[in-house]
C-alpha cells in the first residue's frame, strides 16, 4: 500500500491514547492516527464539522465505549446509520467486559469487540495483531 492508512482513535483516556500511539509506531503499517477525545468530537471529525472540516475519512475507527458527551454505542449507532460511513470498520477497543456491552456493540454492527489489556506489553501485542489482521489480510473497498 502506498498511501498511509487513516485511523481514527476515539478515546478519552490520555494514558490509553499514548499506549495506542506507541503500539502503532512499533507496527509495520504506515498509518496516520487521528485522535478525538469524546463522542461529539468523533462525530464532528467524521462529518467534517468545525475544526475538522478538512479531516480525512478514516479507513478504520477504534472506539472506546465509556466516554463523555456521547458514549461509544451512541457514536457507533450514528456511524452505522449513515450511508457514507457505515462501511468503515469500527473496532470497539474498551475496558468493559460486560456481556451487555459486547452484545449491544455487535447489534449496532461493530466489526470487532476487543477488551483492552491493562499491561502495556499485552496491549502492544493486541494492537500488532489488529494491524496484522486488518491491514494485511482484510480487503477494503476503494475510496471514491
Amino acid at each position: 500500500m502506498g498511501l498511509p492508512i487513516e485511523i481514527l482513535l476515539v478515546e478519552d483516556n490520555e494514558g490509553d491514547i499514548l499506549l495506542t500511539k506507541k503500539a502503532f509506531e512499533k507496527g509495520k503499517i504506515m498509518n496516520q492516527l487521528h485522535v478525538t477525545r469524546d463522542g461529539e468530537e468523533a462525530l464532528d471529525f467524521l462529518f467534517k464539522r468545525g475544526n475538522f472540516e478538512n479531516a480525512p475519512t478514516p479507513d478504520m475507527i477504534l472506539l472506546d465505549l465509556n466516554m463523555p458527551k456521547l458514549n461509544g454505542q451512541e457514536v457507533l449507532k450514528t456511524i452505522k446509520e449513515n450511508p457514507a460511513l457505515k462501511c468503515i470498520p469500527v473496532i470497539v477497543l474498551t475496558t468493559s467486559n460486560a456481556d451487555e456491552d459486547i452484545l449491544k456493540s455487535y447489534q449496532l454492527h461493530a466489526s470487532s469487540y476487543i477488551r483492552k489489556p491493562v499491561d502495556f506489553k499485552q496491549f502492544g501485542e493486541v494492537i500488532q495483531k489488529l494491524q496484522d489482521y486488518w491491514f494485511t489480510i482484510v480487503r477494503f473497498p476503494n475510496k471514491e
